[in-house]
């Protein structure tokens, strides 16, 4: 394989590393902000609050299902840069094989389950009555592509795995760019109102996935699997499946808060719901947060592969300080621009925009902790510690549940907002707390290691 293509992780500068790392991933991100923020606008100006309200009240739903395929996936690559850390290129194509084998019949499982129990999801969740049928139409469609879905993310996993995050940069923008011209094409040409948005949606996917794919088998000569790679899929299984399974269950405890959320949103009403979904896409100008915490997850996987434990140590603490002047600088601007930004899905509803500037002045504030949760969480996960991130998305769906169901009541909109910080404190404290004893041991490991070579 050649060097240009990929990007070892265990020597050189850990700042320019994470941060030649994140920026392509941040790029990307933006081109897909880019896209979401396009989809909401097409679909909030064009077919009305009530279409934004019945897209963005699947959101939540959406996530259950596709943010444990993003987990799974994010966690099946883990293994695969442990074993290119480790120069190990025969366990990076049996890593490759068992990924794809266990994505495929995920894929198969979640399509099913999900279109089969969509309208009782959001029945369940007291999606209101005038916008029910819109949002089944859209989900639905979201949930047949799920095996596009699935399988983009675990080729870009494994590409930034192998350390290359600017291909799938390319991918995302090519990718975003036919999003929008489908969307386009598909709600005003085709007068197809909100299954239009999702049609474009998968379409987008399936695009991005395929392109890919092609990807890497031209230019990955490592990742070529042979029928040989696939045998040794029995014993690479349990240890793939350790990693990847609570990562994927992970995202699915997180999305089960959200669909609390959701619930009470959907009893304040439309308005509400619309301002959430709103704010909600302003909110994801926090992503560079998430970014710096994605790259330390290969950054720690692929040293821990090395052995190179006080490396690791090094620039976890560099990228906190970046993730906390980042947090800072998100803070400022979201709190000046964000009521303005709101303006441009809704229009002159005052009422929606009232409420997203109540949300946004709530939820900033635990921008700090969000910052931290990320750093801590991507790191664990990708020293191959499954089970205190798990915890710590089950105390984000706890405290998320216990806010919401005290506060909703008497304060109403913002009761629902403050449930966010909350549960990112709660979330936080714990994977701080197992960072810390988890490095203490690896770097005393390699101290007694030290003395053994010294004797």
């Amino acid at each position: 394989m050649t060097r240009d293509t990929t990007r070892d992780m265990t020597t050189g500068s850990p700042v320019r590393l994470i941060l030649a790392f994140t920026i392509p991933m941040l790029l990307g991100n933006l081109f897909q902000q880019f896209y979401s923020m396009a989809d909401t606008l097409i679909v909030g100006r064009t077919l009305g609050v009530d279409a934004l309200s019945a897209v963005g009240a699947t959101g939540s739903v959406s996530f259950l299902i596709l943010g444990f395929a993003q987990g799974l996936t994010a966690g099946l690559s883990v293994i695969t840069a442990q074993r290119f850390g480790a120069g190990d290129e025969q366990g990076v194509r049996v890593s490759f094989a068992t990924s794809l084998l266990v994505s495929a019949a995920v894929a198969v499982l979640l399509t099913a389950g999900s279109m089969l129990g969509a309208r009782q999801l959001l029945e369940l969740m007291r999606t209101p009555a005038e916008i029910m049928d819109a949002a089944y139409a859209y989900i639905v469609i979201i949930f047949a592509g799920i095996a596009a879905a699935m399988f983009y993310n675990l080729f870009a996993n494994i590409l930034r795995a192998l350390g290359d995050s600017r291909t799938p940069l390319l991918f995302l923008i090519a990718g975003s760019a036919f999003n929008i011209t489908f969307d386009l094409i598909c709600i005003l040409v085709f007068r197809m109102g909100v299954r239009g948005a999702a049609a474009a949606t998968v379409a987008a996917q399936v695009l991005t996935c395929v392109c890919c794919a092609a990807y890497i088998a031209r230019r990955f000569p490592m990742l070529r699997l042979r029928r040989a790679d696939f045998r040794g899929v029995g014993q690479a299984l349990a240890c793939h499946l350790q990693v990847g399974l609570p990562m994927g269950f992970q995202q699915s405890i997180i999305a089960i808060g959200t669909i609390i959320v959701q619930v009470a949103l959907n009893m304040q009403g439309k308005l509400a719901v619309a301002a959430f979904t709103a704010a909600s896409k302003i909110d994801t100008l926090t992503t560079p947060l998430t970014y710096l915490g994605v790259t330390m997850a290969t950054y720690s996987a692929q040293n821990y592969g090395a052995g190179s434990y006080p490396r690791i140590k090094e620039g976890v603490r560099k990228c906190a300080y970046m993730e906390l002047i980042t947090s800072a600088v998100l803070m400022a601007v979201v709190l000046a621009c964000g009521p303005d930004l709101v303006r441009l899905f809704v229009g002159s509803e005052p009422e929606v925009i009232a409420l997203s500037r109540t949300y946004f002045n709530i939820t900033c504030m635990g921008y700090p902790f969000l910052a931290l949760l990320f750093l801590y969480r991507y790191t664990l996960q990708g020293l191959g510690k499954s089970f205190v991130p798990t915890f710590a998305g089950a105390m984000e769906l706890v405290m998320r549940l216990a806010m919401t169901l005290a506060l909703a009541g008497p304060l109403g909109f913002a009761g629902i907002c403050l449930a966010n910080p909350m549960a990112w404190v709660g979330s936080a404290v714990p994977l701080m707390i197992a960072y810390f004893i988890t490095i203490r041991r690896l770097l005393r490991r390699t101290e007694e290691q030290h003395v053994q070579e010294t004797f």
